[in-house]
């Protein structure tokens, strides 16, 4: 008889442990899945980059996506893990968890899956700078992304993972998945990336007016868009860390918005009487993607259309307002990160649920954007033009116009119609 009531006293113990063992399996499961997703984001930047590019250089930008993941995983694991989610009682940056080892089993996991973020926020400035980026001093430059920049504005955001909390996370800033964090900061070390290396040869005139310049292959960045949305709806589902029935709204709202986003594009080009492009109604799916990223787990959906749409446009504008500025972004990473990701953090505290148009929230919002600029712009603008005093960072005359993929790798894209090319020689 004692030994029934010794049992039926341990059943809630088991059942609870039991239930606790099978919430961090599932978890576990759902957050490695999400990051395989974004993971499988490279393959869309890759895709969307190269068909935006010439066909000279298509080797060029996927060897830089490649290796974005290569060096950003390794330099995030060495330094960047520790930086943004290690002890952080400053709030300023994190100070314990440098090459991470030895951790729990949901500690690994959690590290898989922000590695992923890393490498994302390390690939938008590589198709802003194509067609005239020297190799090595690009992967340069993205390891000092991975190692510094990111992880050290993402501690004000999002750290620590174990002890203490970020500056900006302390005010209340709402960023969910990183429309900031991730997106923006990308999108301001781009913008300080093409300053540095000037526009490619030929697309301005001695006038000043910008010269259409097409990429090789328009099928693949429609591919690379679709598989970016693809990508993002682990980017933002992921966010949650854990497998919980908030996934639903979030992966709507990423999903609505995305598709508000591309008409938001084509409206704001037939407003300015221009052709309706594919590569920016891409763009403008993918800034709507951006943009509802810092809310997607705060906002209802017509209030998710509605940033997406809005995100749309300023995609479309953006990119206009560069070009007056003779200012060469060879995919529009600036607008559609930079530009779309600060209104879509904005956004998060106009149309936060159960506190909408709080001007308390949206001067946070301000806040938190302003310090993404203010730390990640002039932070690359000096290193960019430190590696091109030191190593060089813009390719000579000849090899941009001969293509970076025979100069840079000596081997071409498409052989069978590049065979003047191989002929001649590399020098």
């Amino acid at each position: 008889m004692k030994l029934i009531l010794v049992i039926l006293a341990l059943l809630p113990q088991l059942a609870y442990a039991d239930s606790t063992a099978l919430k961090i399996e599932t978890d576990t499961v759902w957050i490695v899945v999400a990051g395989a997703l974004v993971f499988f984001m490279q393959a869309g930047f890759a895709l969307l980059e190269s068909g935006m590019s010439r066909s000279k250089n298509a080797v060029n930008v996927v060897m830089k996506n490649y290796m974005d993941v290569c060096i950003g995983s390794i330099v995030f694991w060495f330094v960047g893990y520790g930086l943004m989610f290690g002890d952080n009682p400053s709030g300023w940056f994190g100070i314990t968890h440098f090459i991470p080892q030895q951790l729990a089993d949901m500690e690994y996991t959690f590290l898989f899956f922000q590695t992923m973020f890393a490498a994302t926020a390390v690939t938008i400035a590589s198709g802003a700078m194509a067609e005239r980026t020297r190799y090595h001093g690009y992967l340069i430059g993205a390891l000092i992304i991975s190692g510094i920049i990111y992880p050290v504005y993402g501690s004000w955001v999002w750290g620590s993972y174990y002890d203490g909390q970020g500056w900006l996370a302390e005010l209340g800033f709402i960023d969910f998945a990183g429309s900031t964090v991730v997106h923006s900061i990308g999108g301001w070390v781009a913008l300080a990336g093409i300053i540095v290396l000037g526009p490619r040869l030929g697309k301005f005139s001695e006038s000043g007016k910008s010269r259409d310049i097409p990429g090789h292959n328009l099928t693949l960045v429609a591919l690379g868009g679709l598989i970016l949305w693809l990508g993002w709806f682990g980017f933002n589902g992921g966010s949650t860390v854990a497998a919980d029935a908030s996934i639903g709204l979030i992966v709507l709202n990423t999903h609505l918005s995305a598709a508000a986003g591309a008409l938001g594009a084509i409206t704001m080009l037939l407003l300015t009487s221009k052709p309706i492009l594919l590569t920016h109604s891409v763009n403008g799916s993918i800034g709507g993607l951006v943009g509802i990223t810092a809310g997607c787990a705060t906002m209802d959906p017509q209030y998710a259309m509605l940033t997406g749409f809005i995100a749309g446009m300023v995609v479309v504008s953006g990119a206009r307002f560069l070009e007056l500025l003779k200012l060469d972004d060879v995919v529009g990473a600036v607008s559609v990160h930079g530009f779309a990701g600060a209104w879509g953090t904005l956004a998060a505290g106009i149309f936060l649920k159960g506190n909408m148009f709080s001007f308390e929230q949206i001067f946070v919002q301000f806040i938190g954007v302003a310090a993404g600029f203010i730390w990640a712009f002039p932070v690359a603008l000096l290193m960019y033009f430190a590696i091109d005093k030191l190593i060089g960072l813009r390719a000579s005359s000849l090899d941009e116009q001969r293509g970076l993929d025979y100069s840079e790798h000596y081997e071409i894209g498409y052989p069978e119609f590049q065979t003047e090319l191989v002929h001649k020689g590399k020098e």
